[in-house]
């Protein structure tokens, strides 16, 4: 018989035994999915990046706590952002790291340009992927676990093209863009859709995405006596564009997509940005929809900010692909994706479901200005 003092090592030998048994079998009971972000986390847009970030961010701390269930396991999200810096080749190496790290849900890129090689990528792991670059081309592959969760460039142009012949009634516009693949992409649908609502395109002027300097193009575009001014492009140019247009008297309303539709622009455009300035955001108004005083809320407590343009678009993404798991009870991706295309889900910025390209089935786009440095809504279309 072993001594009383022999046997204390033995008990703790015992109860670590059982205590690792119990850690292994809570552990079998447990999936970790990995949910990744990409998007400009350095440079002139890292503000969006990091909104988007986010958006995400604070629907994977929703998830863990709900505790959802999927093929008889509990699961336990996990994120993973990488900085894209809104390159297109930096966007290819970290869509190559995501997958080689095993990540089959991505949300992002934030920029077409991005988006569209990315893509690729993606799909060829048979990953994931949810973007809100709005160029046409990121859906036109028929990649089938590509989706886009906001309006195209079609929309959003098309609809401020509506807006600025129905309501301002304007008659001879010019175009900016800056030669990006999103800014390139909604400033045609914006001229086209002008041009056959009757309007008259008077300019059409480049810039690039790096620009500060714009006095040549706007005093062209005076010239030319235009009504209005629709730029492609994001917002850490089109508020110094603003000042610019200001300092010139070129005293004429500046359109825009909804890269324009930022706290950034009144930010760094000050009290050049104000009611000159309409854009067209994809998504009803947030404040007005069910769940969107909570979100908007819940948000500003966890982050210390008010939102940007699509940290609610990135949250309701990712809680659908969340009910996508459940409803398919599986981790596959192509499982999800068809669940995404098959059911829907009703967001905090709105109702969510997508056809057979990855497109969704039903968007509201809103036009805003800016009063007082705060997003104001005109009209929905």
């Amino acid at each position: 018989m072993p001594s009383k003092m022999n046997m204390a090592p033995l008990a703790l030998a015992a109860l670590l035994c059982v205590s690792t048994t119990m850690t292994n079998a809570a552990l079998a009971q447990e999936q970790v999915v990995k949910i990744g972000v990409t998007g400009p986390l350095s440079g002139a847009n890292a503000f969006a990046g990091k909104d988007n970030e986010n958006g995400v961010r604070l629907a994977v701390e929703d998830l863990n706590a709900q505790k959802i269930k999927v093929a008889g396991k509990t699961v336990r999200f996990e994120l993973q952002s990488e900085d894209d810096a809104g390159d297109p080749k930096q966007g290819v190496t970290v869509a190559q790291k995501l997958v080689d790290g095993g990540v089959k849900f991505v949300l992002g890129p934030y920029n077409s340009g991005v988006a569209i090689p990315a893509s690729r990528v993606y799909n060829e792991a048979g990953a994931l992927m949810s973007t809100v670059g709005t160029n046409p081309k990121i859906t036109q592959s028929g990649y089938k676990t590509v989706f886009r969760t906001v309006a195209s460039d079609a929309q959003v142009g098309g609809s401020m093209a509506s807006y600025a012949a129905k309501e301002l009634k304007l008659r001879n516009v010019g175009v900016i863009d800056d030669r990006t693949a999103f800014g390139t992409g909604i400033a045609a649908e914006f001229k086209r859709q002008a041009q056959a609502a009757g309007m008259k395109v008077a300019g059409h002027e480049f810039t690039n995405d790096k620009a500060s300097d714009f006095a040549a193009i706007l005093t062209s575009l005076r010239a030319k006596k235009v009504d209005a001014i629709f730029f492609g492009g994001y917002a850490p140019q089109a508020a110094p564009m603003a000042r610019q247009m200001k300092a010139l008297g070129l005293n004429v309303p500046l359109l825009g997509g909804d890269t324009l539709c930022s706290p950034e622009m009144a930010k760094l455009g000050g009290p050049a940005v104000g009611e000159n300035v309409r854009c067209a955001q994809a998504g009803a108004i947030i404040a007005r929809q069910p769940g969107g005083p909570a979100f908007l809320d819940k948000y500003k407590a966890r982050f210390k900010r008010e939102p940007d343009v699509y940290a609610p678009s990135f949250y309701d993404q990712t809680m659908f692909i969340a009910q996508g798991m459940k409803t398919a009870n599986s981790f596959d991706p192509a499982a999800v994706a068809q669940q995404l295309r098959s059911q829907s889900y009703a967001g905090v910025v709105g109702t969510y479901g997508y056809d057979d390209k990855g497109n969704l089935k039903k968007t509201t786009v809103t036009v805003y200005t800016f009063k007082n440095g705060a997003l104001a809504p005109l009209a929905s279309y």
